[in-house]
């Protein structure tokens, strides 16, 4: 088991180099396209290649060994001298473990794969919302896919009849929300990708775990925004990106299951 739960820390650094290229390009990818911008060169998640972002000096292949070549290069780029961005290690760190726990906690299995990707997925889109305020279609519409094809496939505890209705569900329930506010005060509150990222999470978990999971993101949402505004760091508008917080809540409904956060809720329909 040791082989086996080292392995999925291994392969979950390399999952965490390849998320950091999604964080960096695919929300200009996104942009770019929004914009109709056309440069002279095509980029996308494979050109160009590895560089530096300050000297756009290409990489060597030593230089994108995961974690190793961060302490090796001592958290500078090898040919300009300018420091790296701490959150390229920290994504492929954060990567391995969630590989070393989903592995350990559901085992060497198709389950325990899928949860892997699930957790990676989310913790893609949480930075790139926090960022940019985008959730972009290539890997929300991945995570809802894939929550009914892993349904279907027995690879979850959950059948695919609440699958289906938890996406859905899922869908309707921010859009509904969204469209009566933004009808009653003309602003938008709510983007529509927020939308689909609940409806993922409602392919994953099933439509029961909905409830729970807005409340505690709304709950830790609100927390943050207030610590934010008493240290003067919230933005002028107020706003802050819902998707960490739903993909936060979604993480530990997986993981703990919905009877431990019904019973501290109170809820005595889910016990």
């Amino acid at each position: 088991m040791t082989w086996f739960l080292a392995s999925a820390f291994g392969f979950g650094l390399l999952i965490g180099s390849f998320l950091n290229v999604l964080i960096h390009r695919l929300p200009r990818m996104v942009m770019n396209e929004a914009t109709s911008a056309q440069g002279p060169e095509s980029y996308d998640l494979c050109w160009p290649a590895s560089h530096c972002p300050t000297c756009n000096t290409p990489l060597k292949a030593w230089h994108n060994i995961p974690l190793l070549s961060f302490v090796f290069l001592k958290g500078r780029c090898g040919f300009c001298q300018h420091p790296i961005s701490r959150l390229y290690p920290l994504v492929e760190l954060s990567t391995g473990l969630i590989w070393l726990a989903c592995i350990w906690y559901w085992g060497v299995n198709a389950t325990g794969l899928c949860w892997a990707f699930f957790t990676s997925l989310l913790l893609a889109l949480s930075i790139i919302d926090w960022q940019t305020t985008l959730l972009p279609d290539d890997l929300t519409q991945t995570l809802v896919w894939t929550g009914l094809i892993a349904s279907a496939s027995g690879w979850l505890p959950l059948d695919l009849h609440q699958a289906v209705w938890g996406a859905v569900a899922g869908y309707l329930s921010l859009w509904t929300v969204a469209y009566g506010f933004e009808r009653i005060t003309g602003k938008q509150g709510m983007g529509a990708g927020d939308f689909k990222l609940l409806a993922a999470l409602g392919a994953w978990l099933g439509p029961l775990a909905l409830i729970p999971l807005v409340l505690l993101a709304s709950l830790s949402g609100a927390i943050v925004g207030v610590v934010l505004k008493l240290k003067g760091q919230l933005h002028e508008d107020g706003h802050i990106p819902f998707g960490p917080f739903l993909a936060s809540a979604g993480v530990l409904i997986a993981a703990v299951g919905m009877r431990p956060i019904a019973a501290w809720l109170g809820w005595q329909f889910f016990a």
